[in-house]
């Protein structure tokens, strides 16, 4: 198995809510950075995969388990580890976590849609190539 990608992010205001952590759904942006700077570290933007090749990703489906809170001004790796991939899906499974203590688990599957039609088109083959050396 490769290693996960990891990219770190910090908690600012804000990110959190009236109790002072970081709001659950500010997780779900985390998890999505990863996802966008894993693609980027592959040579990848999504701007330009939307007008070179017309596509987009979108999130299909999503499960998520809050384990511990996170707080202002911390610094988290949020990492992401490509577990499935087919010809127009990507499962990812992510964590976020603080000092080697996992925070936040989840399973995020993303479809690949085409711009124009905003249905399911398959992933570009050298994209793919390269996502496949992932898991």
């Amino acid at each position: 198995m490769n290693k996960p990608f990891s990219w770190t992010v910090r908690v600012y205001y804000e990110d959190t809510d009236a109790g002072g952590v970081v709001f659950y759904a500010n997780y779900l942006k985390y998890f999505e950075r990863a996802r966008t700077e894993l693609l980027r570290a592959k040579g990848y933007e999504q701007d330009e995969l939307m007008v070179n090749e017309g596509i987009v990703f979108a999130v299909r489906s999503l499960t998520v388990e809050y384990l511990k809170p996170a707080r202002f001004n911390q610094l988290l790796q949020v990492s992401a580890y490509i577990k499935n991939i087919k010809k127009a899906s990507i499962e990812f499974v992510q964590h976020i976590s603080r000092d080697n203590n996992i925070l936040v688990t989840g399973e995020v599957r993303i479809a690949c849609i085409d711009v124009k039609t905003l249905k399911p088109k398959a992933i570009p083959e050298n994209l793919l190539e390269q996502l496949k050396h992932e898991y």
